[in-house]
């Protein structure tokens, strides 16, 4: 009968072998199962890069994407600079011109007699200083209180702080203007200068943060020892949360000194403008003459003093930054 044949005997010699996967007898011509899983592929032989070779194209990927960000980024800059040294012809040449001929140095000499641009540095200087190297001692020590003194209410006091934040100018600036219309500060730095000797939110909150990890036994130790809250405050927290500081005075420092709304609502006489209306003056008085040249040029001296605060801090801004991606 058929039945006695389909059922399966005794495995002998030689007999064919069921393929694992589907359990199908392979025929006498076929490779084994057995015969691949003893022949296992090499790790990374089924891909064309080796291992090293893909962590050196990424790197390459990396860098040509880096690098087209920098040009993308540098760009306008190097063209401000380019069209501050090229005559009026040069600047609407086709195809344009990267690199000027001839160079005309003389449109940085003409910038200085041409408005009242060194009153305008002078002024956004001293704005500027004042605002940002006071204001950073007094959010510092403003930040030390809020994260190591005991007071009464100092949450709902730093919660106050931070609801300020939601308050933007354009809805105060009124209210602010009319006050200090009637205190006689128009016309003169003193609205610019003075709210920002009490310090900056941003940068009270940022300073709290970072003493948050300062721990409190050094605190309670100098305390026993006889010092004082600003003694500790001197010797002990500034020269650590120095890097922080560092990174938070350079964006302060450039956010007052690029600053238009505020100056343009209270300065009126041109020798007591900081040096973006002067600009601005600039800009409205030669681009109908197709001075651009003489504009770029007063632009570019706008970017020197933020470009050297930069060179300057450079260092703490990168400890800053280093710091604040090892805790994260």
């Amino acid at each position: 009968m058929s039945t006695s044949t389909s059922l399966p005997g005794p495995v002998q010699a030689g007999a064919p072998l069921l393929d694992p996967q589907g359990g199908i007898p392979a025929g006498p011509g076929a490779p084994s199962g057995r015969g691949r899983r003893s022949n296992p592929t090499p790790a990374g032989a089924g891909h064309p890069l080796t291992r090293s070779a893909r962590y050196k194209l990424g790197n390459v990927l990396v860098t040509l994407i880096l690098s087209l960000g920098a040009i993308v980024m540098l760009g306008p800059l190097i063209w401000t600079f380019s069209t501050s040294l090229k005559t009026h012809d040069a600047i609407f040449a086709l195809p344009p011109q990267w690199i000027p001929d001839p160079v005309m140095w003389d449109n940085y000499l003409r910038v200085w007699s041409a408005g009242p641009l060194l009153s305008g540095i002078r002024n956004s200087l001293i704005v500027a200083g004042t605002v940002t190297v006071i204001g950073s001692i007094t959010s510092s020590i403003a930040a030390f209180a809020f994260a190591k003194m005991r007071m009464p209410f100092k949450n709902a006091a730093f919660l106050m702080l931070l609801a300020g934040l939601m308050i933007p100018f354009p809805t105060i600036m009124i209210p602010q203007f009319m006050v200090f219309a009637n205190i006689g500060w128009v016309d003169t730095l003193l609205p610019l200068i003075v709210p920002g000797l009490f310090g900056n939110i941003i940068m009270i909150f940022f300073l709290k943060q970072y003493l948050e990890n300062v721990p409190d036994s050094i605190i309670e130790a100098a305390k026993l020892d006889g010092a004082s809250y600003l003694q500790i405050f001197f010797r002990l927290i500034f020269p650590a949360i120095r890097p922080a500081m560092a990174a938070q005075f350079i964006l302060w420092f450039m956010a007052v000194w690029n600053d238009y709304l505020a100056p343009i609502i209270y300065l009126n006489t041109p020798e007591k403008q900081t040096l973006q209306l002067v600009i601005a003056s600039f800009n409205a008085q030669y681009a109908s003459q197709t001075d651009y040249p003489l504009i770029m040029a007063a632009s570019f001296i706008a970017l020197l003093p933020v470009l050297i605060v930069f060179i300057v801090f450079q260092r703490q801004i990168i400890e800053s930054v280093a710091l604040t991606g090892g805790k994260g």
